[in-house]
């Protein structure tokens, strides 16, 4: 591109939306140049409050000419009718989590952003945090050696007035889904950027404490490829709060909680010592590892920054699109495993998953009692 500056449109200006454009001149690269809400009335608002034209429909925006690109930050189903017609006008995409519902979904939005040669990210900032750049490293050089173990708890909570605040959440015509869809797929993707996708999972999900159709609870079972096995753990019905990660390997061991990160090293291989050790209640022993962890502190702008920064210099994503896919395939093999009591090989079988997503539609009764919020989380404004 000849200009340092990318032409930014937000689609969808309710909640996480209406944050994006409240933050988007925090990045350098970026100028926010219109908005689109299918509310008039919601549209109207960020226009007057950006200063920038609104549209209340997508196509619309996309044919204004106004945008280089666009982040799409409406309801989840659709993250890919937008997208993939915003790369047949070659109008870059950054989505919001999760890029899709269902995986044949995604799988639409990746060949339709590799056929475009657009840049295509997602908004998973949490893998901008220090640490997390850190873990990644760590296990990317191989110093925790052959991963044995994984695990993933993420205990949340939302109230019944969350859930009350639109007719599209926890709906299955409306999200697709519960907690993993919604509150897990930050987690579910940091699980499998560090641990990898599990080839096979054995789990179930259930509906706890809210008035909602869909999950505020899930768990499963995981199997890798190389024998390894993991547990992952994922619930809107905990306070307070937990979020943890484990990946544990014969080398070593990495944890992430909260806000911390701890590394211990082996002072010999497990598998090593196992078949060497004369003493019968010897082990290999292990140390924990000072650690220097980088800058970063895992802001949305961080993503939407290094977004327009591969589009004017070609700088690598932190969140490319195409890896949007693993946190969706966790998603629906864990619905499947649950609605179906029986164990899911991943990749997740396309059609298997359609059929089932169409039956639980059909089974939606939509809301009696709505009480329309549109609020972005607090906790992402400062």
């Amino acid at each position: 591109m000849a200009t340092d500056t990318v032409r930014m449109g937000v689609i969808g200006t309710g909640g996480m939306g209406s944050g994006h454009c409240s933050w988007m001149h925090e990045t350098p690269e970026a100028e926010l140049t219109c908005v689109c809400d299918i509310d008039p009335e919601v549209a109207q608002e960020a226009s007057r409050k950006f200063g920038v034209p609104a549209f209340t429909s997508a196509t619309d925006l996309l044919r204004s000419r106004l945008v280089d690109a666009v982040i799409i930050a409406t309801p989840h189903y659709f993250h890919p009718p937008i997208a993939i017609e915003a790369f047949k006008r070659r109008i870059h995409v950054l989505s919001e989590k999760p890029i899709a519902v269902s995986v044949k979904a995604a799988d639409k939005m990746i060949a339709a952003a590799e056929k475009s040669g657009c840049v295509f990210g997602v908004m998973y900032q949490m893998r901008a945090l220090g640490r997390m750049q850190l873990a990644k490293k760590i296990v990317e050089e191989g110093r925790l050696g052959e991963i044995y173990r994984t695990s993933l708890v993420v205990g949340w909570y939302r109230s019944q007035a969350y859930y009350n605040s639109g007719g599209w959440r926890a709906t299955w015509t409306g999200e697709g889904g519960g907690v993993l869809i919604n509150q897990a797929p930050h987690f579910l993707d940091l699980f499998a950027w560090l641990g990898g996708l599990p080839v096979r999972l054995t789990g179930n999900t259930r509906t706890r404490i809210h008035d909602i159709e869909v999950e505020d609870e899930a768990f499963a079972l995981l199997e890798y490829a190389n024998g390894a096995h993991g547990y992952l753990y994922a619930s809107t019905t905990e306070v307070p709060g937990h979020e943890q990660i484990e990946i544990c390997g014969d080398r070593g061991k990495l944890m992430l909680q909260g806000s911390t990160i701890r590394v211990w090293e082996n002072k010999q291989p497990i598998r090593e010592h196992s078949r060497e050790a004369k003493e019968m209640w010897g082990s290999p022993g292990s140390d924990e590892i000072t650690l220097d962890i980088p800058a970063g502190q895992g802001k949305h702008q961080e993503i939407t920054r290094n977004f327009c920064r591969a589009i004017l210099y070609g700088e690598p994503l932190i969140a490319p699109g195409a890896e949007g896919i693993w946190a969706v395939e966790l998603i629906n093999a864990l619905i499947m495993a649950g609605k179906t009591g029986k164990p899911v090989e991943l990749p997740v079988n396309r059609a298997r998953y359609e059929r089932l997503l169409a039956s639980l539609q059909a089974t939606s009764a939509g809301k009696a009692k709505v009480e329309a919020r549109r609020e972005t989380d607090p906790h992402y404004v400062k």
